[in-house]
């Protein structure tokens, strides 16, 4: 069986839309598969929406957080309620082309342990957005030895798979580089990605930032090498200004450098105080790890399957 899991937050025009052409996607395939839809602590009506799709389809099922607790940790309870023999895991506005998984499951059944969606268009964004994206994804690409320049949460995990990355205990685990991480056989499945068919998307701008940030420094110490570079070329230029300083002394042509002294102050004070911004991420990482608190809380569930 196929378990696909749907992370939903405020998605209450999408609900049943996605519930429908996916099911429907993979009945016509002749695929058993169940839709594990997590309310990641919606404001809206998107329980509800899940609630009566489960009363109405006996492939629905829910879980709702007593809170939101954001999408990775929803992506991991879904993998933990999914009962299947694989997991899909799915975006519930269908950016992700829910036709796809069909060729997922395929690949699934020829041997492959992990099928990764990968973007062939990333659609309308920004330069700047591109920017940003490529500079995340160049640093986690490092962190993993994997290129994941075009990869996205729309994948399909064998058991295997998903049973490994159940036991990673880290509570602000990166499931996007995870999967890619935990290896086993390896397949891909490029797509486009579409355009919403209802609602809005309800990432900001600041909301992608802070995300980049805690991923990034929750699976990578890359940030950290990078305050030892700037220590060296705060070195090496205090060893530059040092020789032409101790030249002209001799030469008789020392100077009052005032505006020198300030902007060196300035250059050296913003490099102190980034590296111990770049510092203060990982010291929070370790402070969230250490009081190891759950992940999520599960407020309630629904579906006749429901454990």
């Amino acid at each position: 069986m196929l378990s696909v899991v749907i992370p939903a937050y405020n998605e209450q025009e999408m609900l049943s839309l996605a519930a429908k052409r996916i099911g429907e996607i993979l009945r016509e395939a002749k695929i058993a598969y169940e839709l594990v839809f997590v309310d990641d602590g919606s404001k809206d009506n998107t329980w509800n929406e899940i609630s009566k799709c489960a009363q109405t389809d006996p492939c629905v099922r829910g879980v709702r957080f007593s809170r939101n607790f954001g999408k990775e940790a929803a992506m991991f309870a879904g993998l933990k309620h999914a009962q299947g023999d694989c997991v899909a895991c799915i975006d519930c506005d269908l950016q992700h082309p829910p036709e796809k998984l069909v060729e997922m499951y395929r690949m699934w059944e020829n041997g492959y342990e992990v099928i990764e969606g990968v973007k062939s268009d990333r659609g309308k964004e920004s330069a700047i957005h591109r920017m940003f994206t490529k500079l995340f994804y160049s640093l986690i690409s490092r962190a993993t030895r994997v290129d994941m320049s075009r990869a996205s949460d729309f994948k399909l995990l064998d058991r295997k798979a998903v049973n490994v990355i159940l036991t990673m205990r880290e509570k602000r685990a990166f499931f996007r580089a995870l999967s890619s991480w935990v290896g086993f056989k390896t397949g891909e499945v490029s797509y486009e990605v579409q355009e919403r068919a209802a609602g809005v998307s309800k990432w900001s701008t600041w909301s992608l930032i802070k995300y980049a940030l805690s991923n990034i420094t929750a699976f990578t110490a890359l940030p950290l090498h990078i305050v030892t570079f700037l220590g060296v070329i705060t070195l090496i230029v205090s060893i530059v200004m040092g020789i032409i300083a101790v030249v002209q002394k001799f030469m008789g042509i020392a100077l009052g450098g005032f505006t020198t002294v300030i902007v060196l102050l300035l250059f050296i004070g913003s490099l102190i105080m980034i590296s111990l911004g770049i510092i203060g991420y990982y010291v929070g990482n370790i402070y969230e790890e250490i009081k190891d608190r759950p992940r999520y809380i599960v407020a309630d569930t629904c579906g006749k399957t429901a454990q």
